[in-house]
């Protein structure tokens, strides 16, 4: 997956999670938490949903690379390149 692609991953995840946020206007930069409503347990849903659709494991030491979209998407990619896109 391209990192754009993994981005559009990302935001379905989130979308599926914290479904009464308005993901429209995030910005990739900024922290998850400073933007949303998203507590520790979405957190780990987002964590356990990757590992559920892509059979990504993402080690409990790499949770601070997914604290922002850009931190996610840079983390990511090296890790689902191979892996082909959803249509």
């Amino acid at each position: 997956m391209a990192p754009g692609e993994i981005r559009h991953a990302i935001l379905d995840i989130l979308s599926r999670i914290v479904p009464d946020e308005d993901l429209s206007n995030l910005n990739d930069s900024v922290p998850f938490r400073d933007q949303m409503e998203l507590d520790s347990m979405d957190f780990l849903d987002i964590v356990m949903e990757l590992r559920k659709r892509y059979r990504i494991q993402i080690p409990e030491e790499d949770y601070p690379n997914l604290i922002s979209m850009q931190g996610t998407v840079s983390y990511l990619t090296p890790l689902m390149k191979d892996i082909p896109a959803r249509a």
